[in-house]
């Protein structure tokens, strides 16, 4: 095994702290080409498809490939902006604000540093800044809130695939979720009742949660559980009956059973219940993209109203928002707690 090297050290250089902030990933362009790339990398990971290798290798690459990336370039293209990918453009922004906060907390021995699972920058572009500032202590921060062996567990994999490489390894920690964190559902709750104030309470919300295969959670993954428990927290927050709202999922693909009740077949009820006002919004996302600004917020709309719906509004992801950023910094102060950088222990540890 080939082990790369460190040019550049001398004993006299101060370690510092990271934070590897990630997310999924996004294409590099809303091209078919690019499209393509990036499915690529991301359907062929065992752990967002358990299938026989080769039989699915035959699949991704006789059909799906084949077909899929023009089809989702015309999506991408219809959320793409001038500054490009949303979610490159949220998360650009989130890692700013983080570095700000722990900066101003902690002092100029930290750095954030962000990657994506999938696409550019690449986990092991990220690690290799971090590794050139000389990171010896290393904070691991998916940016998913519900831990599930499809997201959490395969940025696990890529980050230790990546630091297998390295002779000489950090210190690592590795946040694996923060789904009932406080901040996390009051910065959510808030953000609804800011949203309310300006559009009015609808007469149900819908939480929309991304989707698994059913067997994922029969197996063990406890992102169902995560999912209804986040739900059930911010509606207590908002003092919603039971009746005003519901937990679903969407995204999914293929002929298994996912998770349900389904997000699509959800809203084309209601739709024909004509229920007069839904909001939905999507806790599971951490910043905007294209399955909340084209799946949720453009295509399901169109199943509710065309049912005979009423009024529907998408409610925005936290992104860069100051709350949402103020939570990740505090939940970073939290579990550092022990390093040198530690200040104390936070509130509420």
């Amino acid at each position: 095994m080939k082990y790369k090297n460190i040019t550049d050290f001398t004993h006299e250089t101060p370690d510092r702290l990271g934070v590897l902030m990630l997310n999924l990933g996004t294409p590099d362009a809303p091209t078919p080409t690019a499209v393509r790339r990036y499915l690529a990398e991301f359907l062929n990971d065992p752990r967002v498809v358990e299938m026989s290798r080769p039989v699915w290798w035959l699949i991704l690459h006789g059909v799906i490939l084949r077909i899929r990336p023009s089809r989702s370039a015309k999506a991408y293209q219809a959320v793409w902006t001038e500054r490009g990918s949303p979610l490159l453009d949220v998360a650009t922004r989130q890692a700013a604000g983080l570095q700000e906060r722990l900066t101003q907390r902690i002092g100029r021995g930290v750095k954030v540093q962000l990657g994506m699972r999938y696409g550019n920058p690449s986990v092991r572009q990220a690690l290799d800044t971090l590794k050139e500032a000389h990171v010896r202590r290393l904070l691991v921060l998916p940016l998913y809130p519900q831990y599930s062996g499809t997201t959490t567990a395969s940025t696990f994999d890529a980050v230790t695939d990546e630091l297998s490489t390295w002779r000489w390894l950090p210190e690592l920690r590795f946040i694996n979720q923060y789904h009932d964190e406080p901040g996390y559902i009051d910065a959510l709750a808030d953000s609804i009742r800011s949203f309310w104030a300006e559009h009015g309470e609808p007469e149900r919300l819908l939480f929309s949660f991304h989707g698994i295969p059913k067997r994922y959670f029969m197996a063990g993954d406890p992102y169902h559980c995560h999912c209804h428990k986040t739900a059930r927290m911010v509606a207590e927050r908002l003092g919603l009956d039971e009746e005003r709202w519901m937990v679903s999922f969407q995204s999914r693909v293929g002929r298994d059973e996912w998770l349900q009740p389904y997000t699509d077949e959800t809203l084309k009820l209601w739709g024909g219940d004509h229920l007069k006002s839904v909001h939905v919004v999507a806790p599971g996302f951490s910043a905007d993209c294209l399955e909340t600004l084209e799946e949720i917020a453009v295509e399901n709309r169109g199943y509710f109203t065309e049912a005979g719906g009423g009024d529907y509004q998408y409610i925005p992801c936290l992104n860069d928002d100051p709350a949402h950023l103020d939570m990740l910094a505090g939940l970073v102060e939290r579990h550092i707690c022990g390093w040198p950088e530690a200040t104390g222990v936070p509130e509420g540890w």
